[in-house]
């Protein structure tokens, strides 16, 4: 094929070609590059583990930057090439690239990603720009707002060059007014609290370390550069009891409405033999940032201490969640459950967690929240029990969590610092999400027997971190000192939930309980762990059609895609007044290993601007993490609904959201009259599959 762009272009910058790869493309100005001889980058063709990342031959790992899916390396100076040679090598990589430095700007590092922009002059038209892009190897992904016949593209696997000089030649085309790759360059750090101890709370935000994977905190820092919790929403605890004089609980307007069920008074203050659960969960959800010990994940929001009775009767618990509707709490979170292997609720407690839940809150419903359970058992279902002390339990023996599988509430299950499934974490498909915890083996706690572990006994090392958190003050507690290091379990993954609750709704108070549910889920992090269950030998660590995951419910809690979302969805109410679909039930087979891919279109006739999008697909594929997925826009507008992330899944029926899919915003507002297309490209060999059907729902 006869190349389009005539090539003689291409040298005329005023760039010598000996420093195509060193002059960077910004604002108008042109920066001198200078390359890191101690470092380079790679991304990789699927993820591995913080393990195997230390273990390569070819370099010691820094850090990631997941926006861009780098991982970063340090070798010796003059080991650089040679061992960027050897990652090259590896099958597992897809690219090797130099860190470059910006010349006298010491400390800052320059990362490539695969993105550039291109400006073109006005009278460029489509096939001209598709001309030049396929000369590169670029793939057109989307406009900029606001720059007229100015788009990004993605450089491509068939690129030769990095995006460095690619911007460099293009920007000798006279077709061409302004090119810059998309570079990164270290953000200054999200807000840190002073408190002292909060570099060792590894679940709330980390940087790598021992036992700890990339990704297996919640990414609060970012969640705080937009809130750190406001006074009047108020966080419930319900627990054993609360030790009210450790200073992180102090401040103006902390402490709110406390209560003592178990001896009917106001001060829920732990008996002098007492462990104190409820000062540890209470910690991890509210803990104040005072400059002293520890923050919790939502620091400025208030504490309702609720002490139960100990006992899980009718009045009991229509106690616990009456008190909290009347005194105005925003969540209840609850890191308990029954002392039953099976224990469905009765009626009245169904029905107050439901009044809690539907009309707390001047209407808008409490948030509540359940620990799933610490026994590596379902929440609801049955399992073959053998091997138990005096035969305790034996044989198909029905489990049930009642509190956990309540419809209106969020059940808490447990991953660790390595993003597994903790060892101990109950499971099932009412769970909605899981947050970070410790690692131990599984048990519970029998009224005749006391505490005991689940059988088998796991004959296996369990790796991954105790979670950092507030103790009762001096000797008591679980630790001597003020603070305990090996707290955990489900009772450790709900409050962290329940933290991102109350800051998700001190930036949107007007959500519902089922709107801040749903963004928890729409928002988590799908972690995966492919392992088998070392005590029952499952493999439930994946995710089904709908995006769910037996052992992780839709995901690991993200509290800043979730804090994000909460605000977007205050400043971007829609006005929307009618709703209109279009389908295509036509069938068509996804090409093998194929570029071009195959694109379904539907044809909408409204002309009005779009408020709301969603996009449902229906796909069938023998390992759809070779699949990448496009809505293209009636004026060529391209937005990545799915990219190479779903592994070994082969069946994918979901909505993409603008919630879920920020990227569809850039839609809104557009009108929905036109041809739209589902694009879908097959980027690997072998596995093949079809798109079944798919459907748009506009809100206009």
């Amino acid at each position: 094929m006869n190349d389009p762009v005539n090539s003689s272009n291409y040298t005329n910058t005023g760039i010598p070609t000996s420093n195509l790869g060193m002059v960077l493309q910004r604002g108008g100005e042109e920066l001198i590059l200078e390359k890191a001889l101690d470092r380079f980058s790679v991304r990789l063709v699927n993820d591995i583990s913080l393990q195997a990342l230390s273990q390569v031959s070819w370099g010691t790992w820094q850090r990631s930057i997941p926006q861009a899916r780098l991982e970063i390396f340090t070798v010796a100076p003059n080991q650089l090439e040679t061992a960027m040679s050897q990652a090259r090598a590896d099958q597992n990589v897809a690219f090797a690239s130099h860190i470059y430095k910006l010349k006298d700007n010491p400390g800052t590092f320059v990362y490539l990603s695969d993105r550039i922009t291109i400006q073109f002059a006005t009278d460029v038209d489509q096939a001209r720009i598709n001309a030049l892009s396929n000369a590169f190897n670029l793939i057109q992904e989307k406009p900029v707002l606001g720059l007229p016949n100015t788009f990004v593209f993605r450089v491509s696997k068939q690129a030769t060059e990095n995006p460095i000089k690619i911007t460099n030649q293009i920007q000798g085309l006279k077709e061409v007014l302004a090119t810059e790759p998309n570079i990164l360059v270290r953000q200054e750090t999200h807000y840190k609290p002073r408190d002292p101890l909060y570099p060792q709370q590894w679940y709330l935000n980390h940087n790598g370390g021992n036992q700890l994977a990339v990704g297996s905190h919640i990414s609060i820092e970012k969640a705080w550069d937009i809130t750190r919790g406001v006074r009047s929403v108020v966080l419930a605890v319900v627990d054993d009891s609360f030790d009210l004089n450790h200073p992180d609980f102090q401040g103006s307007g902390k402490i709110v409405a406390s209560r003592d069920l178990k001896e009917n008074d106001f001060l829920p203050l732990p008996d002098e033999q007492e462990t104190s659960h409820g000062t540890a969960c209470a910690g991890i959800a509210v803990a104040e940032e005072n400059g002293k010990g520890i923050v919790g994940v939502a620091p400025g929001c208030a504490l309702m201490p609720i002490r139960t009775t100990g006992f899980l009767d009718d009045e009991s618990i229509e106690d616990i969640f009456n008190w909290a509707i009347d005194k105005g709490a925003s969540v209840i979170s609850c890191s308990w459950g029954a002392s039953a292997v099976y224990f469905p609720l009765s009626l009245r407690q169904k029905a107050v967690i439901t009044r809690a839940a539907t009309k707390g809150r001047n209407g808008k419903g409490c948030v509540i929240l359940f620990a799933a359970g610490n026994a590596n058992r379902p929440i609801d279902g049955t399992i073959f029990e053998r091997n138990w002390p005096k035969n305790l339990l034996s044989g198909n023996t029905d489990w049930l969590s009642g509190f956990a599988v309540h419809t209106d509430v969020i059940a808490v299950a447990a991953s660790t610092s390595l993003s597994k499934k903790s060892a101990y974490s109950n499971w099932g498909n009412n769970i909605a999400v899981c947050a970070p915890s410790n690692n131990a083996p599984p048990g519970m706690w029998f009224q005749d027997s006391g505490y005991m572990e689940t059988q088998p006994a796991i004959a296996t090392s369990l790796s991954g971190l105790g979670m950092l958190t507030t103790d009762q003050l001096g000797a008591a507690g679980y630790d001597p000192g003020d603070f305990t290091r090996n707290f955990g379990g489900t009772s450790g993954a709900t409050p962290v939930v329940a933290g991102v609750a109350a800051l998700m709704l001190s930036v949107n108070p007007d959500l519902t309980a089922q709107q801040v549910r749903r963004i928890l889920q729409e928002t988590a992090d799908k972690i995966l762990d492919t392992n088998p269950d070392p005590q029952l030998g499952l493999r439930e660590g994946t995710y089904d059609s709908n995006g769910h995951s037996q052992w992780f419910g839709y995901g690991k809690v993200n509290a800043a895609k979730a804090v994000q979302t909460a605000q977007q969805m205050r400043t971007g109410a829609s006005t929307a007044t009618k709703q209109i679909k279009g389908r295509n039930d036509s069938p068509i087979g996804i090409p093998d290993n194929n570029q071009q891919g195959i694109k379904s279109a539907i044809a909408i006739s409204e002309d009005s601007p779009i408020q709301d999008i969603q996009v449902t697909v229906n796909i069938t594929h023998d390992f759809l993490g070779d699949l990448e997925i496009y809505l293209i826009a009636p004026n060529n507008q391209q937005v990545l609904l799915q990219n190479r992330t779903l592994g070994r899944r082969t069946n994918l029926q979901t909505t993409y959201t603008v919630r879920s899919h920020p990227a569809l915003k850039q839609l809104l507002s557009s009108s929905a009259k036109g041809r739209w297309q589902l694009w879908l490209v097959d980027y690997a060999l072998q596995d093949v599959g079809q798109l079944n059907s798919w459907e748009l729902n506009f809100s206009i």
